[in-house]
């Protein structure tokens, strides 16, 4: 079974999570990472595994608005395209089954509303593709990072624990 990693990253923060978890899923599964302008619609019956994520933005999903925003940091973007957000709305899947897992990037600040791993979750549910796990959140230092320490260990570490609940494939 392959595992799909899909992120949007504006600063590179994100990527460098979603890289993690792919470590941490290789153990277990095949893995392919792509930044989401270049992720398929449809999933083949090989995907077992979706994990998806994304920066939060204004307490959520980035939305075409708050990337332009991000944009005008004057540092290059990682994902200069669409977002999660708009690949949801594309994505076909298998009829098979398929699981998922979702995370975001987001401020280290206490009680800090809103999570754009919340809304991936939800939208992959709607497509009808169960959770293996709760959306999970990264931090970073203010709003273009970097990542707080720890955090690519964490999400290792975190990528290991969804690969721990599919099957060692045979040799």
């Amino acid at each position: 079974m392959d595992a799909l990693v899909v992120y949007e990253s504006m600063y590179g923060n994100t990527k460098q999570i979603a890289e993690a978890v792919a470590e941490g899923l290789a153990g277990r599964l095949r893995v392919r990472v792509v930044e989401v302008g270049s992720a398929p619609s449809r999933v083949g019956p090989e995907i077992g595994l979706i994990v998806a994520g994304g920066p939060t933005h204004a307490f959520s999903m980035s939305r075409a608005s708050t990337r332009e925003s991000a944009a005008k940091a004057g540092k290059p973007l990682v994902s200069r395209g669409i977002g999660v957000r708009e690949w949801l709305t594309t994505l076909r899947t298998p009829s098979a089954a398929l699981e998922s897992a979702a995370f975001d990037t987001r401020i280290a600040k206490p009680r800090m509303p809103g999570s754009a791993a919340r809304g991936i979750a939800k939208r992959l549910r709607r497509l009808g593709v169960r959770a293996v796990a709760p959306a999970h959140s990264f931090y970073v230092i203010g709003g273009e990072g970097p990542l707080v320490e720890g955090e690519l260990e964490r999400a290792r570490q975190w990528g290991e624990s969804l690969a721990a609940s599919f099957p060692v494939p045979a040799s």
